[in-house]
This record gives structure tokens, C-alpha cells and sequence, in this order.
């Protein structure tokens, strides 16, 4: 199974403004995030969100949140750092968004299981001129849904790591510095991840290659 299936451009987020989008139920706050009254503060959060909206976005789809709900998840994010944001160390901001998202991902696919709903046609849905036929779609949008069963059925802390790597080519020391481990924990973490994925994959696909067999005898 393909684990750079996240690299195709649909799956990519969209160019969105944080703000201009209601909130996530459950998950989201009640109001759209607004940058700090200060000017410092609003030119630093404006810059956060410039150069890690689409980090963060990769991650919570890679972390669980659904296509359709992860543009609020990811609003929900930059609001918490809003409010937080003088606490931030300068240099840690990509840290603490990251730590922050493990979170609102670990909350919003709580509330799934309590109602569960996958739709995943938002990663798929707007084609671009170079974008794949249908056929082309429809097969990736069954790979996606492998992926997905996946990484859903591995370790969070194993998830976290595997995500970072493969869905951003986060290096090994990068990764350490994000969840603040150390580098032989998050190497030892990856080869388990990765071993974990195939093996949870191959027998995905073998049940459901016998639920095939059985379904034409």
C-alpha cells in the first residue's frame, strides 16, 4: 500500500482564510478565530498562519479529522493559539500547533465514533485542469479510505510520528523537537509505525479480498 498517498495535489488543502469559516461542533469554538488586538501580536499571528496553515491542515487529516470537518478543525487550532499566543516561545510555534492539533484530532474522532460519518468526497471533490479521471478518483478515493482505516487502527503515538514523516518529510530530529523526544525514541517509534502500517494493511486487504471470494461463490 501506497503510504505517500496524502502527496497527490487534491489531497493538499485548500487557499483559505482561517477565519471565514463557522465552527466545528463539538470541537470548534463558538466563534471564529480572531487575530490578538495588539500590533505585534496580530502581525505574529498573521505570519503563524501564513506559514503553518497548511502543516497543520495535513496533519489533522493524517491524524483522523475527515475531509469535510478539517478546515474547522484546523480553525480550531489557530483560535487556541490566538489565545495563547504570548506563551508561545518564539521558535516553538510549529511545536505547539502540532501538540495542539494532536488534541482537537483526539476530541473530534472521540465525537465521531459517538456518530460516525466519513464522507471523504471534500478531498476529492474540486478538480483542477491536471486532475485525474474519474476512474483515476474513484480508485484513489478506495486507497484513501485503506489509508484512513489504517492509520485509524494504529497507536496515537505511533500515528503522530508516521504522519509527520511520511506526510511532511519531517526529518528525525525535527520530529524530536516537535514532541520533544528524544531522536532514538522517535527513530525506534518510526520503524514500529511503519511496520505496524503494512502490517495492519495486508490484513485489511486480505479480509477484504475473502469477503470478495465469498460474496461471488
Amino acid at each position: 500500500m501506497n503510504e505517500t498517498l496524502w502527496m497527490h495535489p487534491q489531497l493538499h488543502p485548500p487557499r483559505l482564510d482561517p477565519a471565514s469559516h463557522g465552527p466545528l461542533p463539538d470541537v470548534a469554538p463558538t466563534h471564529a478565530p480572531t487575530a490578538p488586538a495588539r500590533p505585534d501580536a496580530t502581525k505574529r499571528f498573521r505570519s503563524l498562519v501564513d506559514t503553518e496553515f497548511g502543516f497543520i491542515w495535513r496533519s489533522l487529516r493524517g491524524l483522523g479529522i475527515p475531509a469535510h470537518s478539517v478546515d474547522d478543525a484546523a480553525q480550531h487550532v489557530f483560535w487556541i493559539a490566538a489565545q495563547k499566543l504570548d506563551s508561545i516561545a518564539v521558535g516553538s510555534e510549529r511545536a505547539f500547533l502540532f501538540s495542539t492539533a494532536l488534541g482537537v484530532s483526539a476530541n473530534a474522532r472521540r465525537a465521531l465514533k459517538r456518530s460516525r460519518e466519513v464522507p471523504d468526497e471534500g478531498a476529492l471533490g474540486a478538480q483542477s485542469d491536471d486532475a485525474p479521471d474519474a476512474e483515476a478518483l474513484v480508485s484513489m478515493k478506495e486507497e484513501r479510505a485503506l489509508l484512513d482505516r489504517v492509520l485509524d487502527l494504529m497507536p496515537d503515538e505511533l500515528r503522530a510520528v508516521f504522519v509527520l514523516f511520511v506526510l511532511e518529510g519531517t526529518t528525525t530530529p525535527e520530529i524530536a523537537e516537535l514532541l520533544g523526544l528524544p531522536p532514538g525514541t522517535v527513530a525506534s517509534r518510526l520503524r514500529r509505525a511503519r511496520d505496524a502500517f503494512h502490517d495492519i494493511a495486508r490484513r485489511i486487504q486480505a479480509l477484504q479480498a475473502s469477503t470478495e471470494k465469498r460474496g461471488t461463490r
